[in-house]
């Protein structure tokens, strides 16, 4: 199948701007009138960050004079970072730009910044003025100090820019919103190009054209914020990378590719030839999962699914399909593919009714189907790391088969898994408090399981999670599904 597309109709042009008296009218009246590719409209939020000259007044005036221009104030100056962070708040488009107020960079770019956006082909574009085009000859200890910062950041993120400082920096909205950006001033730079590295987003790069100015002319960044740019670089390397709690836990997972094979391990004894995959996130488990002969990978998040279809869309036998576990309607391609087996692994705790989800799955698999699930184990463990995920719950013992039998499966088996974890997960999260995993934690778990896979057979306690499978009946007395026709909440 093709990959989830979105059709962009808005570019939303993000304008942080201070002390630009002399420069903001004739600034917004290019931006207003620069060529857009064909059926993309525009809007431009302006951000005041607490200008002491008439910066305020004047975009006032636009903002009266044309719709598409709308403007915010700051009531102090808190920095270029802080300005950009207002605007990404307000805007309203589902594509967006980052512009100067003074037209060192020119809006005449915009169509070649956006067509890799546009063709599907990127999240981020990065505008490089160092990569061909024309541009006016400055400082060169300037540059060279731009593309120190460039390469130590190459170093540190794995990418291979040009040009990490421009200013000129286009995305796909829901992926810039999805960033948590915090710094203030001009480490906004280095931090989105850590952020986007480690965030995977699909980067590009195109030359620009760039009219500088000179220090004399109003140029406001200096050798101090250069300097600052070093600490930024290394610092947002290794921070926390998503304001989606959830992300970073599948990040962080990807750190213990020997925990995910037992995991699954663990349950492919109870999977057939044809596998139904729900709630997949970023894959972790799908890379095993995808090997059986014929796979159907689903996740309500559209954003998941793109990244597996640039991965495995090539692969035969391999389907990857919009499932979202609340909403009716959506079960069909389940019913369609007919699975012997589905699987969901630290899914269901996620879901607030799980029994209108088993009581849909009756429904919908077809008579003798295994239904494997895997979720966290003992409400005596439930943290605030539980609630930052979003669960709902920790299964209490025989909970979740009794769950399973009123819908209507025979259950056939119930184990525990992970019995270690608990020690580690009350440790660090039910006493510590801690509200994420670390990569470097998942690292040593990694490193750790093939240990704690011979104490999993030992220990004669239960674990961090129960996994418990059923088998749909040929004829079932489930009562009907009362799954809200209606997409969750991310």
């Amino acid at each position: 199948m093709p990959p989830p597309s979105t059709k962009f109709r808005k570019l939303s042009i993000l304008v942080a701007a201070y002390n630009e008296e002399d420069s903001l009218r004739a600034a917004m009246e290019a931006v207003r009138t620069a060529p857009l590719p064909a059926g993309l409209e525009r809007e431009i939020v302006i951000v005041n960050d607490g200008s002491k000259d008439g910066t305020w007044r004047i975009a006032q005036e636009l903002a009266s004079e044309h719709p598409e221009i709308r403007v915010f104030q700051q009531t102090s100056n808190q920095g270029k970072g802080a300005a950009l962070r207002r605007a990404i708040a307000e805007l309203t488009g589902d594509v967006a730009i980052f512009q100067d107020a003074d037209l060192e960079y020119d809006p005449h770019d915009y169509p070649r910044m956006l067509r890799p956006i546009l063709d599907g082909r990127a999240d981020v574009v990065f505008g490089s003025r160092f990569a061909g085009e024309e541009r006016r000859v400055l400082y060169f200890w300037h540059t060279q100090a731009n593309r120190l910062l460039t390469m130590l950041s190459n170093m540190l993120n794995d990418t291979n820019f040009t040009d990490m400082e421009t200013c000129y920096k286009a995305f796909v909205a829901s992926a810039l919103k999805a960033i948590p950006l915090e710094s203030n001033r001009f480490g906004i730079e280095p931090e989105i190009a850590a952020k986007v590295a480690r965030n995977r987003l699909r980067m590009f790069e195109v030359p620009i054209s760039y009219n500088g100015r000179r220090y004399d002319e109003g140029k406001k960044i200096t050798w101090r914020d250069g300097a600052a740019a070093l600490w930024f670089i290394f610092k947002y390397r290794f921070s926390s990378n998503y304001s989606d709690p959830g992300k970073v836990t599948l990040d962080a997972m990807e750190q213990a590719p020997q925990f995910n094979e037992w995991m699954y391990e663990s349950v492919k004894p109870w999977l057939g030839a044809r596998v139904a995959e729900l709630g997949v996130g970023r894959g972790n488990l799908s890379k095993h999962i995808r090997r059986h002969e014929h796979v159907l990978l689903t996740d309500y998040r559209l954003d998941y699914l793109t990244e597996l279809q640039r991965k495995w869309s090539e692969q035969r036998g391999l389907q990857i399909g919009k499932l979202d576990m609340t909403c009716r309607a959506d079960y069909e391609q389940l019913r369609e593919f007919a699975p012997d087996s589905v699987v969901f692994l630290n899914v269901l705790e996620h879901i607030e009714d799980d029994r209108a989800v088993l009581r849909s799955l009756v429904e919908t698999v077809p008579a003798g189907c295994r239904i494997v699930v895997l979720v966290p184990f003992s409400m005596k463990l439930f943290s605030e790391f539980d609630r930052a995920l979003g669960h709902f719950r920790r299964y209490e013992k025989g909970e979740l088969e009794a769950k399973m039998r009123e819908a209507g499966l025979e259950v056939e088996t119930q184990f525990f898994f992970n019995k270690i974890g608990i020690f580690a997960w009350y440790v660090a999260n039910t006493l510590g408090g801690q509200k994420a995993l670390k990569p470097w934690q998942l690292k040593l778990y990694g490193f750790l399981t093939p240990l704690f896979r011979v104490l999993d057979s030992i220990l004669p306690t239960s674990g961090l999670s129960t996994v418990v499978v059923g088998r749909r009946l040929a004829r079932t007395a489930a009562a009907p599904s009362s799954v809200p026709e209606v997409v969750a909440a991310s």
